[in-house]
């Protein structure tokens, strides 16, 4: 079952103020008010969770086949963003495309991408899904990505350099002067992403901000459990990846932790491959230690929770 918080105002804080979920709704109208609740942990349970946080949170370009129990014939592919950042939409061979970094109207992102999957799949040929959410889509049921897709299944993502892949004249059609000045303006601020794999290493991704490169891990363990080990490697000297490396911080994204590193810039991202898949073992190694934490070990966790933060 995925986490679900009920989200109050604490003591003396505006009920005026955003709503935590993102929806661009004053607190006491949204998630304030009501049954509602916010899922922390949406993509629970699901194999691609750690991908479909990172596709979510900070994969600017990149697509992956849904892994659907059963889509009926039709192909349907998860996107980072789509066109007005959409939140589906249908291409004119019957193609579904649902993007994951959209405006949304509920506290659940695994219900919003399976109500916006419902509309995909009964929509007409060349139309879009602005807004995700309940009563927006004409699917008011409790269905969520966990109940139609193979939970065992990973995600094969494509991480793109350009948004090229929104243009599909597939009638034979040349795009308008307004798609191309779209895909224009979407190019001019894609940060170059890559991959980074190896032997036990899954949903890391190197980044080049333009002034900094960095790894962002996400990571499926429990966060306790994640930080007593990174706590272990940073008390043995062992948390960073290599010279001209440093361990920034983490953040978390939907139930989970993503540890971030800053990174030589002058290095390739594929050259991070054998660094991050030596550290991987050496996680591994402390995730497996049940040991009580020592006081070297315990001062480190402190340290390392000073460089957390929580993203909405």
């Amino acid at each position: 079952m995925a986490k679900k918080t009920r989200v109050a105002a604490p003591a003396g804080e505006n009920p005026r103020r955003p709503c935590p979920c993102g929806s661009g709704k004053r607190f006491k109208a949204c998630h304030g008010a009501g049954d509602d609740v916010i899922v922390t942990r949406p993509f629970e349970g699901l194999a691609a969770e750690c991908d479909l946080v990172a596709l979510r949170e900070f994969l600017p370009s990149a697509t992956a086949p849904l892994p659907l129990k059963d889509a009926g014939g039709r192909t349907v592919t998860l996107a980072s963003v789509l066109p007005g950042a959409s939140a589906a939409l249908v291409r004119p061979s019957g193609d579904v495309l649902l993007g994951m970094q959209v405006q949304t109207r509920s506290g659940d992102l695994s219900a919003d991408l399976a109500r916006a999957l419902a509309w995909g799949l009964a929509a007409e040929p060349g139309t879009a899904l602005p807004v995700v959410g309940p009563n927006l889509t004409g699917v008011d049921d409790a269905t969520r990505l966990q109940d139609v897709l193979d939970a065992d299944a990973p995600l094969d993502l494509t991480l793109h350099s350009d948004f090229a892949w929104w243009v599909a004249p597939e009638d034979g059609s040349e795009p308008t002067a307004e798609v191309l000045a779209t895909v224009e303006r979407a190019n001019a601020v894609i940060m170059p992403t890559e991959a980074v794999t190896g032997e036990g290493v899954r949903a890391a991704y190197w980044v080049d901000t333009g002034t900094k490169a960095h790894l962002r891990w996400v990571r499926p363990e429990p966060e306790d459990r994640l930080v007593a080990a990174l706590a272990r490697l940073q008390a043995r000297g062992q948390l960073g990846l290599g010279e001209g490396t440093k361990y920034a911080g983490s953040f978390r994204a939907h139930g989970l932790l993503v540890p971030v590193w800053d990174l030589d810039r002058e290095m390739h991202a594929s050259e991070w491959s054998k660094p991050v898949t030596d550290f991987a073992a050496g996680l591994e190694q402390a995730l497996a230690d049940t040991a009580p934490l020592t006081s070297d070990e315990r001062r480190a966790r402190d340290a390392l929770a000073g460089k957390q933060v929580t993203l909405r």
